[in-house]
């Protein structure tokens, strides 16, 4: 197969698997959580096994009873208000809901979105391996001797709550810190196994959009396993953790222990979502989270807690990416801004490449003529009729696989921003100019997606091709349709990446063709000269 056909189909390929990779979370949307109104509501999950251990060991297993147990008691015992948030705590301890306070996280209706499911385990739950202890824990309330509602500012607070039970004594001692950050400690009356769990993960994301969502567990050896919803097996283990955290787009609940580390199991739900719990000891002291997956929160309460903010396949290029868009914005005090800065550093950092690679293809535009000249000459003898082609190509200094190397660079950039555009919290509620006042949700006037598809459609028009397969020519004359109709519904914040790429793709094509005809005025000129 000829070079030239072999760089056209890879053209095509990349294209198409571009497609695939943004219009999948279209067509094939994971399953929306169903909330309930109840926010007290109590989980009947089966409870497979868990991990306990004896000494220092994960060897051995402990069952917990099949089944959560109905709790008898539904009412409130503790509430705790910030500046930014609400935290609920039922009657059993466990935070029942987190209600956002900062205007950037209303709902469409104006409402502060409240991150938890009714219908799913909480955080703070704890679970015996004793059946007949677990059926007494779930029918017993836990005990607030102290305030029901705690107002923070800037100081922290701490609340006692305590269990009774018929042979054993539960005690969570609970720090509160206005960035919503705590510290839990547990405490037994006798040793006997237990676990508690950050909960399910918070449901406060409901878009279309293909993302992760699940469990994120850093090891000891500071190896980061993410376990997606629907891909729990319920049998691993995770001994000495550092950071274990139930998340989804914008939102965490996490524990972490960075000195002695966790020994953490999984749980496998119904539907096979992960559910992650942590091993108890008589003693138990973790730091935990529960709130937006903020960078400068997170830093703030431990750098190394920023390795919970998640982006998937191409986070070896994504976190750097967001970390280069942090330092922009930290300067220009505007992410859209800060995203067109990015673009055009992208931009300039490629070009050298970008334009050996667009240089290639006009000479290959140009040498089309003579390329068909040896098709039709050498027809009946592919062998010499690629060996011609190679030395044609070299004596013009052109590189058929070298159109294909923008696009190549082009894509993982693409996929790797995606990711940081999508899940970054920050671009919540941010604005940029005129009517882009949140880059985190869709144009309102679909004008950003219908200029990227003018831009896309130019770029095209003004780009040499060399396309003799018409059904090739074809895909890709209505690939800025195809491109238009899947961002129109896509965050502000990347239709803005995208337009502005192809904003700067076409000056730096016209830079390249007025570069290129001085290129064979020169040369013309010089082969005049020879001739005379």
């Amino acid at each position: 197969m000829e070079q030239q056909d072999l760089n056209k189909r890879l053209l095509l390929a990349l294209a198409l698997s571009f497609v695939v990779f943004v219009g999948y979370g279209y067509f094939f949307p994971p399953a929306k959580p169903v909330q309930e109104n109840n926010q007290t509501a109590v989980a009947k999950h089966p409870t497979p096994k868990l991990v306990s251990t004896s000494s220092a060991s994960l060897a051995s297993s402990a069952t917990v009873s099949g089944s959560v147990p109905t709790q008898t008691s539904s009412s409130d015992l503790l509430k705790v208000t910030s500046e930014n948030f609400i935290i609920t705590f039922d009657s059993f301890a466990r935070i029942s809901q987190v209600e956002l306070l900062e205007s950037k996280y209303r709902d469409e209706k104006g409402e502060n979105v409240k991150i938890l499911a009714a219908s799913e385990v909480k955080p703070l739950e704890m679970r015996f391996s004793d059946s007949a202890l677990n059926e007494e824990a779930f029918k017993t309330p836990y005990v607030n001797t102290g305030d029901s509602h705690i107002r923070l500012s800037d100081t922290e607070q701490t609340v006692v709550l305590t269990q009774t039970l018929s042979t054993l004594t539960v005690t969570k001692k609970i720090t509160f810190k206005p960035t919503g950050e705590y510290d839990i400690e547990v405490e037994v009356s006798r040793p006997t196994p237990y676990f508690i769990t950050p909960g399910h993960r918070p449901v406060a994301d409901q878009s279309i959009y293909m993302l992760v969502r699940g469990a994120l567990i850093k090891e000891a050896d500071d190896i980061i396993e993410i376990i997606e919803d629907g891909d729990a097996e319920g049998y691993e283990k995770f001994q000495n953790a550092k950071i274990a955290s139930a998340f989804d787009r914008y939102m965490a609940s996490l524990f972490f222990d960075f000195d002695k580390g966790m020994n953490v199991s999984v749980l496998k739900e119904a539907n096979a979502d992960p559910l992650l719990f942590v091993e108890g000891k008589e003693h138990l002291h973790l730091g935990a989270y529960i709130g937006p997956k903020e960078e400068k929160t997170l830093k703030a309460i431990q750098p190394e807690l920023t390795d919970a903010i998640e982006f998937g396949w191409f986070s070896f290029l994504s976190k750097p990416f967001f970390k280069v868009l942090l330092w922009i914005n930290d300067y220009v005090g505007n992410w859209g801004w800060a995203i067109i800065l990015f673009t055009l550093l992208v931009k300039l950092v490629l070009f050298p490449l970008s334009y050996k690679g667009m240089m290639s293809m006009q000479k290959l535009k140009d040498l089309a003529p003579k390329m068909k000249e040896l098709k039709e000459k050498y027809k009946g003898d592919p062998a010499k009729m690629n060996a011609q082609m190679m030395e044609m190509y070299r004596k013009h200094g052109a590189n058929p696989m070298g159109g294909c190397l923008p696009l190549l660079l082009q894509i993982p950039v693409f996929f790797a921003l995606y990711r940081v555009l999508l899940n970054a919290d920050e671009l919540q509620g941010a604005p940029w100019i005129l009517w882009i006042d949140n880059l985190a949700v869709m144009d309102p006037y679909f004008v950003l997606p219908l200029l990227m598809g003018v831009s896309m459609w130019f770029q095209q028009r003004i780009t040499p091709s060399n396309f003799t397969d018409p059904l090739q020519e074809k895909i890709f004359k209505w690939f800025p349709v195809i491109m238009t109709v899947f961002f129109v519904y896509f965050p502000s914040g990347l239709v803005l990446y995208w337009l502005v790429n192809n904003l700067f793709t076409i000056a730096q094509q016209y830079f390249i063709n007025h570069m290129y005809t001085k290129h064979k005025e020169t040369a013309l000129a010089a082969h005049k000269k020879t001739k005379d």
